[in-house]
């Protein structure tokens, strides 16, 4: 392969496919995933067969990974937010696989973080109450083979909380 067919970092490749108006229907389809295409369309200035053929490219491009709505926690009773630092008893390939298997099977863990520092994991636990987090935190954390400790903060009050990325210009 020469120099000039080498294929472009991922972020350079990125910033030449996304264009002014990719980067503004992202933007909007976060803002509201249900916008119609014809409501697209007349935002872009475009008609609705390419506004849609960009949505399509952007969903088959890995830019859009889904749609979703978004729930009211509190409504659905699982009023308790905590994050869990958790740190392993060993840092080998077999123990993170085998921790991350386990945080992949339980819906309390809406998100699971490999990190960098003082501990191993950071999770994003939602749960009904103090009662339910205490038997997440023996039965499911605890129960991993390999963890070692735990620290767990919970959240009095959500001051910020969003899905949504900047689209850069």
């Amino acid at each position: 392969m020469t120099a000039s067919t080498t294929p472009a970092p991922a972020q350079a490749t990125a910033e030449r496919v996304l264009d002014r108006i990719d980067r503004r229907l992202l933007a909007r389809l976060q803002q509201d995933g249900r916008t119609s295409v014809s409501q697209l369309a007349r935002e872009v200035h475009l008609t609705v067969t390419p506004t849609l053929e960009r949505v399509r490219r952007l969903e088959s491009g890995g830019y859009i990974e889904g749609y979703f709505a978004r729930l009211n926690p509190r409504r659905l009773g699982l009023g308790l937010l905590a994050y869990v630092e958790v740190s392993l008893d060993r840092t080998t390939p077999d123990a993170f696989d085998d921790f991350k298997q386990a945080m992949l099977a339980h819906d309390e863990v809406m998100e699971c973080h490999m990190v960098a520092g003082g501990f191993d994991y950071l999770l994003k636990v939602r749960v009904r109450d103090m009662e339910s987090y205490r038997r997440f935190l023996g039965d499911r954390i605890a129960a991993v083979r390999g963890v070692q400790q735990t620290h767990t903060y919970f959240v009095m009050e959500e001051v910020k909380s969003t899905h949504r990325i900047i689209v850069p210009d």
